[in-house]
């Protein structure tokens, strides 16, 4: 391998070397031919120099032109300006450094972007239930309508899309943080999933997805059955969103023996993933188009959340090709293993309790 960073970086040193000794010639020859022609060294050495440093400076702006550049739009993006792009040609180590800076500058305008949508979507989202809440309440409260099993439920409809709301946030604020610490059990795994599937079944009442699962009892599987549940709650409630009304939502899993893993697959029916889009998917505050006659696709927390969920137990969530529509595979490992990520969280968890130890002391 260092042979090859050796390579990378001969084409800026040849550019300078060239300079020094295409430089050195040019006032060597000038200066031969001043001497040779009669003209008194101490008025040639001094044009000599001069015309050096001229052609020096030159050369030498345009080299560093992109740094400057760098500089420039360095300084834009702390007073807020995303939108700048440092401009070459060049392809030497100045230049892929520029092309690098362009690279993480477009990165940085998603990510404001992105948040500026969410803080306009997490308004949007608080102000619908609490508005109805808020009507309900008042209206029992002045005796307009009665406190019926119907009135109560829909108050307790709108308490259920607030309590995920604040969960999805909570759980961004903890991956931000890497604050997550994982309590390990085993269980069974068809088990689990049927669990899970309950409350998303009450919730799809009206839309009659039919939600199949096709796992093998006596599958187990040691792992955090919050955290998974998590995962697999956000991915298949993506696949119900993004299906229209009637059709089939498929769950099925078998274990690898050879890998030690259980892969899962969720497949939406009808609907596919552009290649190009499977990655970016699972980027925070990424929204999807909803299923048909729908404008939103969530807050865009939910899969960056589901791979964060498996990248903890040392699993990977991605997209796959399927015929049958958009396929989610979540490969997990069937015996737990402690991955860097999880080491690190459960770190940072013992140095915050730690902390509130010593405020209290």
């Amino acid at each position: 391998m260092k042979p090859m960073t050796q390579l990378k970086h001969t084409s800026l040193i040849l550019k300078i070397t060239a300079l020094i000794v295409g430089a050195t010639a040019v006032a060597f020859c000038l200066a031969w031919l001043m001497l040779k022609g009669g003209m008194s060294g101490w008025i040639s050495l001094p044009l000599v120099l001069v015309l050096f440093l001229v052609v020096g400076f030159l050369f030498s702006r345009k080299l560093i032109s992109p740094l400057t550049q760098m500089r420039d739009a360095a300084e834009a993006m702390a007073q807020g300006d995303y939108d700048i792009r440092v401009k070459t040609s060049s392809h030497d180590e100045i230049g892929q450094l520029a092309t690098s800076f362009n690279v993480m500058a477009g990165e940085l305008e998603h990510a404001d972007q992105m948040r500026r949508d969410l803080i306009a979507n997490v308004s949007h989202e608080l102000r619908t239930p609490v508005a109805a809440l808020q009507a309900l309440v008042e209206n029992m409260a002045d005796g307009v309508v009665e406190p019926t099993p119907a009135n109560l439920e829909g108050i307790l409809d709108q308490t259920h899309r607030l309590t995920d709301l604040i969960a999805f946030l909570l759980d961004l604020s903890r991956m931000e943080a890497g604050a997550a610490s994982l309590e390990i059990s085993t269980f069974d795994f068809r088990d689990f999933i049927e669990d899970t599937l309950e409350p998303l079944e009450i919730a799809d009442a009206g839309h009659d997805h039919e939600i199949k699962v096709n796992i093998p009892r006596g599958i187990t599987i040691e792992a955090d059955q919050d955290r998974l549940r998590q995962l697999f709650t956000n991915i298949i409630s993506n696949a119900m969103k993004h299906s229209v009304d009637g059709s089939q939502v498929l769950v099925e899993g078998h274990q690898d023996t050879a890998k030690g893993t259980i892969v899962t697959n969720v497949v939406n029916f009808g609907s596919q993933i552009s290649p190009e889009a499977r990655s970016d998917i699972f980027r925070r505050y990424v929204k999807g188009v909803g299923k048909p006659g729908t404008s939103s696709g969530g807050t865009g927390l939910g899969l960056s959340i589901a791979r964060w969920a498996a990248g903890l137990h040392g699993g990977t969530v991605n997209v796959v090709d399927d015929t049958r529509g958009a396929d989610f595979q979540i490969e997990l490992p069937k015996y737990h293993i402690v991955t860097d990520e999880a080491k690190n969280s459960k770190d940072s968890s013992t140095s915050d309790a730690n902390n509130e130890e010593d405020d209290f002391a």
